[in-house]
């Protein structure tokens, strides 16, 4: 049974100020969904969580770089964009074919973050996002900050059960 460690995540400040804490959770959040995928396969990162559940690892990156585009680019900055995966089935996140690949979803992933970075990182934390939500509501970034680390977090618990059903590795 593999052994997982916790040396590739960055440990948040303990003492930082509020917009520092809250990037800082976000990015060991990111780190750690990235470890739950180190050193496996595409066929392991396609495996099912508990059938009919349709949660699998690659699943979870792929729905993780979605969430990314649409609250940063969508919500955030308004740009009108379609969605990555889920264009014509509002799950394709999670629905995927033998031609798609980690490698794909991974640089996918990471382009969203790099460029949810640079959206945050031109705005303060009370800006309002100048797209809308399907309810009409719009979102402060201090909000979407904050749903992002909620937003792993649920989902780093799915990856933590999913990684040790697949090769029995346990805790980050």
């Amino acid at each position: 049974m593999a052994a997982m460690t916790t040396s590739e995540r960055t440990e948040p400040s303990t003492t930082a100020g509020e917009r520092e804490m809250l990037e800082g959770w976000l990015e060991y959040h990111r780190e750690t969904l990235e470890s739950k995928c180190a050193g496996l396969s595409d066929e392991q990162l396609r495996e099912l969580s508990v059938p009919p559940s349709e949660i699998s690892l690659l699943g979870l990156v792929r729905h993780m770089a979605e969430v990314e585009r649409h609250w940063f680019r969508k919500i955030l900055a308004g740009e009108d964009i379609g969605w990555r995966y889920s264009n014509e089935d509002r799950d394709g996140d999670w629905h995927f074919g033998e031609r798609d690949t980690y490698a794909e979803a991974h640089t996918a992933w990471q382009a969203e973050i790099t460029r949810a970075r640079e959206l945050a990182a031109a705005r303060r934390l009370d800006d309002i996002g100048v797209g809308k939500h399907h309810a009409g509501k719009t979102f402060n970034l201090r909000w979407i900050l904050t749903h992002m680390i909620e937003e792993y977090a649920r989902h780093n618990g799915h990856a933590d059960l999913v990684r040790e059903r697949i090769d029995g590795a346990k805790g980050i």
